[in-house]
């Protein structure tokens, strides 16, 4: 266990709120978009609405209204996008956030004290869209969380040092035509080392690098407890 990972279990367990309040923990569905998911052979999840189909069959399925997941998983969902696959041997596939599934505008509430450090647009093909970074202080630990997939508001007041608290409105979720073409979510990733990176961080690791990368971002249900 990292040092970071001991400090995140100090904190209760117990569900935390990282959309609207008023999609309740029960409503919370977990969502498989891995490569082992034969399901997944009906659609064309490199496309927002191919992949929005699939989890509104989910969402059905299982009479919820939030589907959630992705740590770790090596995905599909990338193929289609050149800055992941550009040699053989470091293709990103493999998801190194967790992501949460719900509709366009759905608020996402800050889940632990903390401070802007960053933010900015990430336009570029795959990448988050906008995204907000904060930073947190536990124990005298320093860490962060990413935010990725929001809204064009979510980023346009925002200055650096500004503070939020828990269960405060930190963002939204954006639009595939803003998000970067994807189904609306958010991508939440905790981050230890954010190695002088700013309003952005790889959130999808190749294999060679990916010891490196799990424990410089570990699991974020280790915060947030979401589990059902």
């Amino acid at each position: 266990m990292t040092d970071l990972e001991k400090i995140l279990a100090t904190i209760p367990k117990k569900p935390i709120h990282i959309i609207d309040s008023q999609f309740s923990i029960d409503v919370y569905t977990p969502l498989d978009l891995s490569v082992s998911n034969t399901s997944l052979e009906k659609y064309n999840i490199t496309t927002p609405t191919g992949c929005q189909e699939y989890i509104d069959t989910v969402l059905t399925n299982a009479k919820a209204k939030v589907a959630y997941g992705g740590y770790l998983e090596q995905r599909n969902l990338y193929s289609n996008t050149p800055s992941f696959n550009s040699a053989s041997d470091f293709v990103r596939n493999i998801h190194l956030g967790l992501d949460v599934w719900a509709p366009i505008g759905t608020r996402i509430l800050t889940p632990i004290d903390g401070k802007v450090h960053s933010f900015k647009n990430n336009t570029t093909s795959g990448d988050y869209g906008p995204t907000i970074i904060l930073e947190h202080s536990i124990h005298n630990v320093i860490f962060y969380t990413l935010y990725g997939h929001l809204s064009i508001s979510s980023i346009k007041e925002l200055y650096i040092g500004k503070e939020f608290k828990q269960g405060e409105i930190l963002a939204e979720m954006g639009a595939p035509e803003i998000n970067v073409n994807y189904a609306p979510h958010l991508h939440f990733q905790i981050i230890k080392d954010l190695q002088e990176n700013f309003g952005d961080y790889p959130g999808v690791s190749s294999k060679v690098d990916i010891e490196y990368y799990s424990k410089n971002c570990p699991n974020p249900n280790l915060l947030l407890s979401i589990e059902v």
